[in-house]
């Protein structure tokens, strides 16, 4: 808030210390010194209790920085960089990326704008035990910073910074230097959403374009795509140093009526201006709000400082716990539409071939099927068809019976597949392109003529084996499958890596600027769970080997979106996943904690920001609470600087939810568990309301699918995925279904509907019939199966919200075989028997009802 004030009525009040020599700040965590030297009130000692013991920071300091311009900074970029591997970076057609590349190398975000004045507070006094109040005038203004101890977390300082301007012009005021770390003291850093790793990475744009390692430049980042509001540092010695602002300081992305994502309001960054490692705020950022001063007029912010014993990821669980309330704003979460639902209605628009956009073309004597893609593919004259999730595609028409979807899709589908693959050459087994252009009559992939082992990892091992989980006596399908995994074997690197991709033409390898930490080797896991062939298991693990040391450890990863250079994105999740399932296949404890550490990256792509609440708020035309439209709780597509989600936001395509539940279930680490939840529920404001399909960018808010169809069987999978990780959770295992492979390219969600899961002990296998359940709540979903040994049907009851619900339900058996009724109801949860009626369900809990009919 701006308030106007004059310079000398501040000072009027300020009492002399001149006899003062020493200032503190001290509680049973927290230990600091402040001593009057020459040059102005520096900090002497930094000390943070850990274990028994207190530990002595190295580089205390605080010193402050006021940056300084007269005129409006120049938004337009003053400079360029260079690949490792020569050439302008980035290339020229990757179009998406010009704009926010050139916003993200101008003078503001790389730190050079303005005049910097670093100073010592030159007056300074106690105002209690656990506050102190630092003033300095100059030119420029006068500046007075306060520090209070917060009394309900002792491991931080909650500062107040006021500027007031002696002139006209822009200011920044950045958070002071209260300590700085050495390299060589180093062991992680991060801006979450931009970056993390454990080293600095002298490759500017593989640090700042892709995250990988900490930026040597101290460059200053937008709040857009920071996930979780805390730049952080932790040391070699088990310290993490970490900033906050205060909750409200950054921008809202839909403040009143009109998207405001792309406002810059705060600063962020893992050094201060002389570049010294140093987690920074700064505000305002420099030309944008709030940043014009008259003389006279000030500007003042709140913020902490939080140290405490521990590593980089319990500090993001402090400031997304107890100071952005991630757990109260999940109990905001209402459903106004089921996830089940969901899925029935996404199945009546996927067997429309009005707004599944279906398509069956003649390709090379055979039929091929797939939907339209009317989003940006090389060479499309809007003729490219696309087919996404096959397991989710064979999963719906085996739950439900559906001819629609057997005998007008699948086996269309089956031959898109078969045609998609390269017969012969240097590039056997890999696939023509992802997308097929109809007047062409070819494949290609979306930018450029390239081909990429992860794409064969996903459109020939994924798609192929998930198909192969459905119909195992296909030989031709497991010869395809063989093809592609000899492909990955024949162009596996020695040490386990892969290229990123290959030029179609001259088979040279291109991208060399950046390393394949990608999980290609999962397709030779999908090969050896189907083929048995334990070449395929030995060359995945030695691809995986590679990933652990080159991307786990160090916090680099890579996406998969040709169109946006490759920036990281939810291939980071599938990661994960990957590592789970190879864990699973060998006992080998290194690649569950690998899994860990991946996925705690991967929250990294959530946002935890702004606090939702129930400000009402109107969208395009529509009333709505600040919370249905809340970013946190959603994922990014790709973040960072190159990311789709500087624009368009986040993206409702929770992919990441069941995987997330699994590894709560493994970890006990809520944020997992809290995480899943706040993005899968309470969505509706993103649902088409005629097609129950949602959008995919959240800026497009309850649009549909638009020109991607295909995005529906991706729905469909993860929340399949999500409802059967979350059964098996809240049952303690007695719900228990296997689990196919991954989806390609979106992220870790699985294929499930292939082989009988158990329940309580019964063998069961998925179903999906429309109206054979009822029930008058949404915050209730239900999972349908049937015994493969009785005439009994299950349903799975979950309550997805925080509070208690009750319920009426109401059965018609009819629905899934004629003729049958309810003979008995009996709850395998509580052991009760009745009937159709009313029941209560905890919160997030779940009752399992078997029900035996009478009738064939």
């Amino acid at each position: 808030m701006i308030r106007y004030t004059i310079a000398w009525l501040a000072l009027s009040c300020w009492l002399p210390v001149a006899a003062q020599s020493g200032l503190s700040l001290k509680n049973d965590q927290l230990d600091l010194v402040w001593t009057k030297k020459p040059q102005g009130w520096v900090l002497e000692k930094a000390a943070v209790r850990k274990g028994r013991q207190w530990e002595t920071l190295a580089n205390p300091s605080g010193e402050g920085t006021l940056l300084f311009s007269a005129e409006k900074p120049d938004g337009k970029p003053q400079t360029s960089f260079q690949k490792s591997t020569g050439g302008t970076f980035p290339e020229a057609n990757y179009h998406y990326q010009e704009s926010q590349w050139a916003e993200s190398i101008n003078p503001v975000s790389l730190n050079t704008a303005g005049t910097a004045v670093h100073f010592f507070p030159q007056q300074g006094r106690q105002e209690g035990k656990g506050h102190v109040q630092f003033e300095t005038e100059m030119p420029e203004g006068v500046i007075v910073t306060d520090y209070r101890l917060d009394a309900r977390f002792p491991n931080d300082i909650q500062v107040t910074q006021t500027l007031t301007a002696r002139k006209a012009g822009y200011f920044s005021l950045p958070s002071p230097t209260l300590v700085s770390v050495e390299e060589k003291q180093l062991s992680w850093a991060s801006v979450p959403g931009y970056f993390q790793g454990n080293t600095i990475q002298k490759d500017f744009p593989r640090a700042y374009a892709y995250g990988m390692g900490v930026p040597e430049l101290p460059v200053v980042y937008r709040e857009r795509c920071a996930s979780t509001l805390c730049p952080l540092v932790t040391t070699k010695s088990g310290i993490t140093y970490s900033i906050i602002p205060e909750p409200g300081l950054a921008r809202d992305p839909w403040e009143k009526d009109k998207i405001t994502q792309v406002d810059w309001h705060i600063g962020l960054s893992h050094k201060n201006r002389k570049s010294q490692l140093a987690p920074t705020l700064y505000y305002p950022v420099l030309g944008e709000e709030k940043s014009g001063l008259k003389a006279g007029e000030s500007v003042s912010y709140q913020f902490r400082y939080s140290f405490r014993e521990g590593d980089w990821f319990r500090a993001i669980h402090h400031a997304v716990y107890d100071i952005y309330r991630f757990r109260e704003s999940l109990a905001l979460r209402q459903s106004r539409q089921s996830l089940t639902s969901r899925i029935e209605k996404m199945h009546h628009y996927l067997t429309d071939p009005v707004t599944s956009m279906w398509n069956v073309e003649e390709y090379k004597g055979m039929k091929i099927g797939a939907q339209s893609y009317m989003g940006g593919v090389v060479g499309s004259n809007k003729d490219a068809m696309k087919n996404a999730d096959y397991g989710a595609m064979w999963f719906l028409a085996n739950a439900t019976g559906d001819p629609e979807l057997t005998q007008k899709v699948l086996p269309y589908a089956l031959n898109f597949k078969l045609a998609q693959q390269t017969g012969s050459g240097f590039f056997k087994g890999a696939v023509e392109g992802q997308y097929y252009l109809a007047k062409s009559k070819k494949f290609v992939e979306e930018w450029g003529e390239v081909v990429e082992p992860i794409g064969v990892t996903y459109y020939t091992m994924l798609d192929i084996g998930n198909i192969l989980l459905f119909e195992p006596e296909n030989a031709e399908l497991k010869e395809k499958l063989r093809a592609g995994a000899d492909f990955l074997l024949h162009n596996q690197f020695p040490d386990g890596h892969w290229a990123v991709a290959y030029d179609h033409h001259s088979q040279e390898e291109i991208f060399k600027d950046i390393p394949d930490v990608r999980p290609t080797f999962y397709g030779l896991i999908v090969a050896y769970r189907i083929l048995k062939d334990p070449k395929y298991l030995a060359a995945a693990r030695k691809g995986a080997d590679w990933f652990l040391k080159e991307s786990v450890e160090k916090g680099h990863f890579l996406g998969v979106c040709g169109d946006a250079r490759y920036a990281p994105d939810f291939a980071t999740g599938q990661s994960a996943q990957a590592l789970l399932d190879l864990f699973d296949l060998t006992k080998d404890a290194r690649y569950q904690k690998g899994a860990i550490t991946a996925a705690k990256i991967y929250t990294s792509s959530i946002y935890t920001h702004p606090i939702a609440d129930t400000k009402p708020k109107t969208v395009n035309g529509i009333a709505r609470e600040d919370w249905e439209i809340a970013q946190s709780g959603l994922s990014f597509e790709h973040g960072g600087i190159f990311g789709s989600a500087n624009r368009h936001g986040p993206i409702q395509l929770c992919s990441h939810a069941g995987m997330f539940i699994r590894l709560y279930q493994l970890t006990k680490d809520p944020l997992f568990r809290d995480m899943a939840r706040a993005g899968a529920i309470g969505r509706d404001a993103f649902v088409d309301p005629k097609t129950s399909v949602a959008s995919y960018y959240w800026q497009a808010m309850n649009r549909g699918a638009g020109p991607y169809p295909h995005h529906a069987w991706w729905q469909i999978g993860w929340i399949t995925d999500y409802l059967m990780a979350e059964a098996e959770l809240r049952s303690n295992r007695e719900v228990a279904f296997p689990r196919g492979f991954v989806t390609p390219k979106v992220g870790p969600h699985q294929t499930y509907g292939f082989a009988a899961g158990t329940i309580y002990g019964d063998k069961a296998r998925l179903l999906i019939r429309e109206g054979v359940v009822e029930t008058d709540q949404p915050a209730v979903d239900y999972v349908l199966a049937r015994s493969e040994k009785s005439n009994r049907l299950y349903v799975i009851l979950l309550n997805n919200r925080v509070q208690p619900t009750t319920t009426r339900l109401a059965f018609h058996p009819e629905k899934w075989k004629a003729g049958s009724s309810v003979r008995a109801i009996r709850s395998l949860t509580s052991g009760k028997t009745g009937n159709e009626g009313t029941l209560e369900i905890p919160g997030f809990g779940i009752d399992v009802l078997a029900i035996d009919l009478t009738g064939q």
